[in-house]
């Protein structure tokens, strides 16, 4: 999957955080770096397994941005 992944760390969670801004509404965390990815990438199948089961449209991957 190469959802873009926006990964911080979070404070006052005491843990990182994981946003993927293509798919509303998928995040994830972890307590180290490699556990919120890999907690992401298991969010993300279950995120595309919903909306294929809800019959809703699945966004394509778009990759890094790049600003001029």
């Amino acid at each position: 999957m190469r959802y873009e992944l926006i990964i911080y760390w979070s404070k006052e969670d005491n843990a990182f955080l994981v946003e993927v801004p293509e798919l509303p509404g998928c995040m994830a965390d972890g307590a180290s770096y490699e556990e919120a990815v890999a907690n992401a990438q298991q969010v993300i199948a279950e995120w595309i397994e919903t909306a294929r089961s809800l019959i809703r449209p699945i966004p394509e991957p778009k990759g890094k941005l790049a600003y001029a």
